[in-house]
């Protein structure tokens, strides 16, 4: 059942936008360049290409994307639609590989 009168899914995993998280992470400086990333499918979320900055990101999804020279692999952690504080965006999200193995060849 759907619309204002619905009740809510107790089973429901909260979720947030794909671009929007990128943001809020301090991964990307914009929304707009983190839309582009996801945009040209250099984006993958959990393993699988994605092209839709509308994509719903939940708790424990690994995305790995070009950054840079780098190649970066991260698990979410946390979700956040505002962009805070360095300090809270690094817990929003677990490095996978180690800064000094990241560097493209």
């Amino acid at each position: 059942m759907s619309g204002p009168s619905a009740k809510p899914d107790p089973f429901a995993q909260p979720r947030v936008r794909l671009d929007k998280w990128l943001w809020a992470a301090r991964l990307f400086k914009t929304r707009v360049l983190a839309a582009d990333l996801v945009a040209s499918g250099a984006l993958r979320l959990n393993s699988q290409p994605c092209r839709k900055s509308g994509h719903a990101v939940h708790i424990g999804d690994v995305l790995t994307f070009p950054q840079g020279r780098a190649i970066r692999v991260v698990r979410v952690t946390a979700l956040g639609e505002m962009r805070g504080a360095f300090e809270q965006a690094s817990q929003m999200y677990h490095d996978l590989v180690p800064s000094g193995d990241a560097a493209l060849e």
